[in-house]
């Protein structure tokens, strides 16, 4: 069996933002049976968590670049094409 998945979920205050997009993630890992743990996070705590981590989805533009493949969610806040954004949460969790 592979290992857990992990998902940051980061925007630039840690909470507004990142609720929203947090609870769309979960959303589609229950439609797609796929067990992640979730971590909601400010950007500017990615480093952090980056070596354990599969995913980083973002409300707001990196600052820097990242170990770890990053979906841009800013769709999810204007419920504008998202499923361009699960299937590269998707593409990413399941490569």
């Amino acid at each position: 069996m592979s290992k857990q998945k992990v998902i940051l979920v980061a925007c630039g205050a840690g909470i507004a933002t990142s609720t929203v997009v947090c609870q769309k993630v979960e959303d589609l890992l229950k439609a797609n049976n796929i067990s992640a743990r979730v971590i909601q996070c400010k950007i500017s705590e990615v480093p952090g968590y980056e070596d354990d981590a599969d995913l980083l989805v973002s409300t707001t533009i990196a600052s820097r670049t990242y170990k770890i493949p990053v979906v841009k969610a800013i769709n999810y806040l204007t419920n504008v094409n998202t499923q361009k954004i699960d299937q590269a949460i998707l593409d990413v969790l399941k490569a």
